[in-house]
């Protein structure tokens, strides 16, 4: 099999599994967002009362949540567009052009980035939650299902497993997408050779040419 045929494979592969774990990001914080009333539990903390043992919460901002539910929305968008348009071209039996495999470097880069950005908010965001839940609980899974915070209703029954899913469907998804980035880079390198192969023709092609025009005799009448 041709190394292009290999690449072009090797990248539909990678979109579907990239639009299976952006599906791990937005369901879990789509879920927590509702169970939580629109809250959101990212680098949120809060101060335990003595007296009923319900938990103050100063809620961290919206913008971290819907910042990861918009990335995980635009990878899989982008991961369906790419199947769809690298899989005609497989059933044409072409491949992308220079200008696209340029597009899906700059794109594939970008995409890692924010998915970085998104995987680092779950994370921390996380951690800084769990940290104020193991001040009552010995551990933050065993404050799921607790009744912690009747003023805002919230249901607690499975932010941990929620966070969890997300956490891991961002990290992985980084790592997809910095294969999908390299495959592009490889794409692009094979086609910046190609170019250069075809200048180096063309030019050993007029060298030849513009020698043999020297040294054809001229004929005499």
């Amino acid at each position: 099999m041709a190394f292009t045929n290999v690449l072009l494979i090797s990248q539909v592969a990678g979109y579907v599994v990239a639009s299976i774990l952006s599906l791990c990001i937005i369901v879990p914080m789509s879920l927590h967002q509702d169970e939580f009333k629109g809250h959101c539990l990212l680098f949120s903390t809060g101060v335990w009362q003595e007296t009923d043992g319900q938990l103050v919460v100063s809620w961290g901002s919206q913008i971290y949540c819907n910042y990861t539910i918009f990335v995980g929305l635009i990878l899989l968008i982008t991961s369906l567009v790419q199947i769809y348009r690298l899989s005609m071209l497989m059933y044409h039996g072409e491949d992308s052009s220079f200008l696209s495999a340029f597009v899906d470097v700059v794109s594939s880069i970008f995409l890692a980035t924010v998915t970085l950005i998104a995987a680092t908010f779950i994370t921390l965001g996380f951690m800084t939650w769990c940290q104020c839940m193991s001040k009552r609980f010995p551990s933050c899974d065993l404050a799921a299902g607790n009744d912690i915070d009747k003023n805002d209703g919230i249901n607690t029954s499975g932010f941990y497993i929620e966070l969890g899913v997300a956490q891991f469907g961002a990290w992985s998804s980084l790592s997809i997408w910095v294969g999908l980035s390299v495959f592009a880079v490889l794409k692009l390198l094979k086609y910046h050779q190609l170019e250069n192969m075809k200048v180096s023709m063309f030019r050993e092609r007029q060298r030849l040419i513009e020698g043999a025009g020297i040294s054809q005799p001229y004929e005499i009448n």
